[in-house]
């Protein structure tokens, strides 16, 4: 298989392998502890897998902003992303 298309540094195979054991890890959450969907500030129920989905999206919208905006490097962004991603846990 010829991945050359793609850069895959340390930093790139460590974000994909953490998003990975994230998923697992809500995964076995789940199993574990089942847990009701619950009505947040957005008035729509949602899991703590809908809330991850929703904080990884808007990291995603997040990061590529900053880009935008500011460039590189990206270390603020991801400050950014992590008060965003507690503040769905919490409220969403």
């Amino acid at each position: 298989m010829d991945l050359s298309w793609m850069a895959w540094t340390w930093q790139t195979a460590l974000f994909f392998s953490l998003i990975a054991l994230t998923l697992i890890g809500m995964g076995i959450w789940s199993v574990k502890s089942p847990q009701a969907p619950r009505l947040g500030i957005l008035q729509i129920e949602t899991t703590p897998g809908d809330r991850l989905f929703i904080s990884l999206l808007g990291s995603a919208f997040i990061c590529l902003g900053w880009l935008a905006a500011f460039g590189s490097p990206l270390w603020w962004a991801v400050l950014v992303c992590i008060v965003y991603a507690l503040a769905v846990f919490r409220w969403v």
